[in-house]
């Protein structure tokens, strides 16, 4: 599903260029799930937003899905955004101005995959069927971020990456939402990239690796 070769980042600051990543090599097969550690600062999000396609690497090779992200232009890439992947963000990031069925809607037909038949089924999954009427601001954390995983997932997406999806959640929510995230993935067959910085929400993946002075490291026990 994911391929990663030689990738590197870099940013321009005032004293110079801050190299973020410097030859990251990663593989994330198809059906698998990944948990991307490492310090602050290490890259993890940078890496997340390069195989999103929100971001261009300086140079490397990204092959996700069987496509060659880092060959695409700006048009190839937002059909890759809309169709190829799920995001899901700490921040939640719903659409304010539309209600909970709206916003579970949105990613789906954008991409046209909206499926009313699998919609419900996320509503029921989610616990979501007594707030479709709701807008964000009126919900609980715990209750967007289960709107957030509906929306990222509607369109049943090859490839679902989170971004510290449960960093704003108390544990209690958070086990919660980590539960519902790893069983609808699994029951969709996507692949999972998820970006943490917690070794319990880690050790609930498949795999492990850790961000570090630019470059992947094996985490515990894992078998690239």
């Amino acid at each position: 599903m994911l391929r990663i070769h030689d990738l590197h980042k870099s940013y321009p600051t005032p004293q110079g260029l801050l190299p973020v990543l410097q030859g990251v090599d990663l593989r994330l097969e198809r059906g698998g799930s990944l948990a991307l550690m490492g310090e602050s600062g290490s890259g993890k999000s940078t890496l997340l937003h390069l195989v999103a396609g929100l971001d261009r690497a300086d140079r490397g090779h990204i092959h996700a899905d069987g496509r060659a992200l880092h060959a695409m232009g700006e048009r190839q890439l937002a059909q890759w955004r809309r169709c190829g992947i799920g995001l899901i963000f700490q921040q939640f990031n719903l659409v304010g101005s539309l209600t909970v069925a709206d916003n579970l809607a949105f990613q789906a037909r954008l991409a046209g995959r909206h499926d009313p038949r699998w919609e419900a089924e996320l509503v029921e999954r989610l616990g979501l069927g007594a707030i479709l009427g709701r807008y964000p601001e009126q919900l609980s954390g715990g209750q967007q971020q289960r709107v957030a995983l509906g929306r990222a997932l509607a369109s049943r997406p090859p490839l679902v990456l989170a971004d510290e999806p449960t960093g704003n959640l108390d544990e209690a929510t958070a086990d919660q939402v980590l539960a519902l995230l790893l069983a609808l993935v699994e029951g969709s067959g996507a692949t999972l990239l998820m970006v943490t910085h917690s070794p319990q929400v880690a050790a609930r993946l498949q795999r492990t690796v850790v961000l570090r002075a630019g470059r992947v490291h094996p985490g515990p026990g894992d078998v690239p």
